[in-house]
């Protein structure tokens, strides 16, 4: 790992993340948690302050980069959940098959290597009636767009730590073995090769 991914990238992603239109976005999806949570892709805590106490139980919380869950574990100390943390990639979850209620993924499934893979570990251990919540960003419906995407993607992964613009992510998630059943989508305001927003939540198919 080079200084940049080490000591600047983390600030960087936390800063552009925690960006008002996306922390309006995990506002709307957050609080729709409830008892054993998963959140795959913690990072540096953006979430936590919008899970409902009263509806949850534990978060547990995802996430390979220590120096992103160093910040997040500064930012647990003020949310209103118990949260316990896992330094692992998304598709190496050491937790029992049907374990978890819900599970919470924002922000992430543009980043992860394998995003299938990710998910079919996400879907292993969510429980039967158990709700997969999203918001990701990532294809662009319009063709100007989603151009721009495809030719960015590759010097904007280098510069994002690894972060796809162009992910169709609803056919990502329906791949892996759920059933989308919920979908809304929009632009964010900002750049738009980075700001059209998938969010909802997902079931087993």
């Amino acid at each position: 790992m080079g200084l940049y991914e080490k000591y600047i990238l983390p600030k960087v992603l936390h800063f552009a993340c925690g960006m008002e239109p996306m922390m309006r976005q995990r506002e709307k999806v957050v609080p729709q948690a409830e008892g054993h949570v998963l959140e795959v892709g913690i990072g540096s805590g953006l979430n936590l302050s919008y899970y409902e106490a009263s509806r949850v139980t534990k978060v547990t919380g995802l996430d390979p980069s220590v120096e992103m869950s160093q910040m997040a574990q500064q930012a647990a100390g003020d949310a209103p959940v118990d949260v316990e943390f896992l330094n692992l990639p998304g598709d190496e979850i050491p937790l029992d098959d049907h374990s978890v209620d819900s599970i919470v993924v924002t922000y992430t499934l543009c980043t992860i290597p394998d995003a299938g893979a990710a998910l079919s570990q996400m879907r292993r251990v969510l429980k039967p009636g158990g709700r997969m919540l999203f918001c990701e960003h990532g294809a662009a419906p319009d063709a100007r767009v989603k151009r721009w995407q495809d030719r960015m993607d590759p010097l904007w992964g280098r510069l994002a730590g690894g972060c796809h613009l162009n992910r169709a992510i609803p056919d990502i998630i329906q791949d892996a073995g759920f059933a989308i059943e919920r979908l809304e989508t929009m632009y964010l305001a900002g750049w738009k090769p980075a700001s059209f927003n998938y969010w909802g939540t997902a079931v087993h198919a």
